[in-house]
């Protein structure tokens, strides 16, 4: 089985050791890291939650395009919260990106997100 690296300059660089996304085999399974709210030119988007989900959403948008994909090839989701008092603005945000078959999904919260974001969301997608 071969992986290919999947990037787009649409959405930020990794700022670690890692692909914005891996597909498999032939590119009919995507693998999304987490994306934070940062902007395609690395700097950092400050704001609620609601506003950092916004921008991790249209970032890992983007990655799903760069592998011919959009959200409604999304099966899996995990999004990490500061504080799930959070929870509520964030499921409305990320409610907009798909339809009436969203994902399944993982919910928690955690001590500290890179960059000191309050929201991180990775995927998994499908073709």
């Amino acid at each position: 089985m071969s992986k290919q690296v999947v990037h787009s300059d649409n959405a930020p660089a990794a700022i670690g050791p890692y692909s914005q996304a891996i597909a498999v085999p032939a590119g009919q399974l995507l693998f999304c890291s987490g994306q934070i709210a940062l902007r395609p030119d690395g700097s950092f988007v400050d704001g609620d939650a609601a506003t950092q989900a916004r921008q991790s959403m249209n970032n890992l948008g983007e990655v799903l395009k760069a592998a011919g994909m959009d959200f409604s090839h999304v099966t899996r989701c995990t999004i990490f919260m500061l504080d799930l008092n959070d929870y509520a603005a964030v499921n409305a945000v990320y409610a907009e990106y798909f339809g009436d078959k969203p994902p399944s999904r993982a919910a928690v919260e955690v001590s500290r997100l890179p960059r000191d974001a309050r929201v991180e969301i990775d995927c998994i997608a499908v073709r």
